[in-house]
């Protein structure tokens, strides 16, 4: 009675020929990260930043046109038309636009990198989504071979009792099995369901095959393991996003002690008075005269700045950590694997010896049965064990930007 045949075993762990064995197209993954509603987002701020860098270089201070008519009457002398009209603009006062011009492309430099980040994150939620469904689907590929295993064992038994080579007791014991193996396929096709109903929520861009692609094996070396956690930060847009709004912050700091002396204004007015009796030309100028309210401005940019540069350090402990962390659960996750496909030949050797004592009357069919379903446990098992594997290893290899986030 073959409950678990060796085909499944290499159905299971052949490894396709795709360029990228157990993912989706690259094509495809691009298009979902760019349509994703995050990365859209991040990108529009980054033009935002653009805008502003553009504004802040051209200055705040712009020419400002004033002017007044008056009709005015003097007694025993009549009426008169008067009017004045003065042309003023403020100038920024020396280092304060390049400073101005350091902010904005500080910023630029923050949002651009920001947006890379927010394709980096997306590209994690894909790929957690991703194998989410692809490990449901391996469960589910599983309990259905074994179901359709037990209802052949159940038609065996039935045979033999039909012959009398059977009691009631092993056709109760074949269906008790096969009542259960139902029910892990039930829960495993409805939790394959669910985990393709919600990448397709996620990333609606993404074409989702009708048929999952197998999980390969997670075979990587340690070299290779070691050299995708190195290039984690040295490839962060994290820390370069960080990098950028502590200059940003440093930047605006400076800029907020130049500006304890305020701008000056410069202009010209000319004037006609008395029916143009009296006319002239002048200049004009003026400067405000900076308090405590613009020292303690300065004083907020400081700390700003300060704060800003403390966290600029602690993205890159974040960053290390991910590094370190991606490597040792990458590691432990492939060693789990290989003791779980170790673990499964060995039911598999042990369920070969558990048929061929059934068959000679040795082992009856309860411990067969028994034997049977801790091979299905340890398919599973295996399953689980290797789509966790894979999850381990994509993930370092989006960190690293090794897998769709090479720029």
């Amino acid at each position: 009675m073959r409950i678990i045949p060796f085909l499944l075993s290499a159905a299971l762990l052949a490894t396709p020929l795709a360029a990228e064995p157990g993912l989706p197209e690259e094509a495809d993954v691009q298009a979902a990260l760019d349509s994703h509603p995050s990365v859209v987002a991040a990108r529009a701020r980054a033009e935002a930043a653009r805008a502003d860098a553009r504004a802040r270089s051209k200055g705040t201070h712009e020419i400002t046109f004033s002017g007044s008519y008056t009709r005015r009457r003097i007694d025993r002398e009549g009426e008169f038309d008067e009017y004045d009209a003065a042309l003023t603009r403020a100038f920024r006062l020396p280092g304060k636009a390049r400073l101005d011009r350091e902010i904005g492309e500080a910023g630029v430099l923050a949002a651009d990198n920001i947006a890379e980040d927010a394709k980096h994150q997306a590209a994690l939620l894909l790929s957690g989504y991703w194998f989410d469904w692809l490990a449901a689907e391996a469960q589910a590929r599983i309990d259905s071979t074994a179901v359709r295993n037990y209802e052949k064992a159940l038609a065996v038994v039935k045979r033999r009792e039909q012959l009398r080579d059977a009691s009631r007791l092993d056709v109760d014991q074949a269906e008790a099995a096969l009542g259960t193996a139902r029910v892990l396929a039930e829960q495993s096709a409805g939790q394959a369901s669910l985990a393709k109903a919600r990448l397709a929520a996620h990333f609606p861009a993404l074409v989702v095959p009708e048929t999952p692609p197998e999980l390969p094996e997670p075979l990587v070396s340690d070299e290779e393991l070691l050299r995708l956690a190195a290039l984690v930060p040295m490839n962060s847009h994290e820390i370069t996003a960080a990098d950028a709004q502590a200059q940003q912050s440093a930047a605006i700091a400076q800029r907020a002690q130049k500006e304890r002396m305020a701008d000056p204004s410069v202009g010209v007015r000319l004037f006609s008075e008395r029916g143009g009796a009296e006319r002239g030309a002048g200049l004009l100028f003026s400067i405000p005269l900076g308090g405590g309210h613009r020292k303690a401005l300065a004083e907020q940019a400081g700390a700003e700045a300060s704060a800003a540069q403390a966290e600029a350090q602690l993205a890159r402990f974040g960053v290390k950590e991910v590094a370190d962390a991606d490597l040792a659960e990458a590691r432990y996750r492939i060693a789990a694997w290989k003791r779980a496909r170790q673990a499964m030949d060995a039911q598999m050797a042990a369920l070969l010896k558990l048929r061929r004592g059934h068959e000679l009357g040795e082992i009856d069919l309860f411990d067969l049965l028994l034997g049977e379903r801790m091979v299905h446990d340890a398919f599973r098992m295996e399953a689980a064990t290797r789509a966790e594997a894979l999850r381990s290893i994509a993930k370092l290899r989006i960190d690293s930007h090794e897998l769709w986030l090479a720029d």
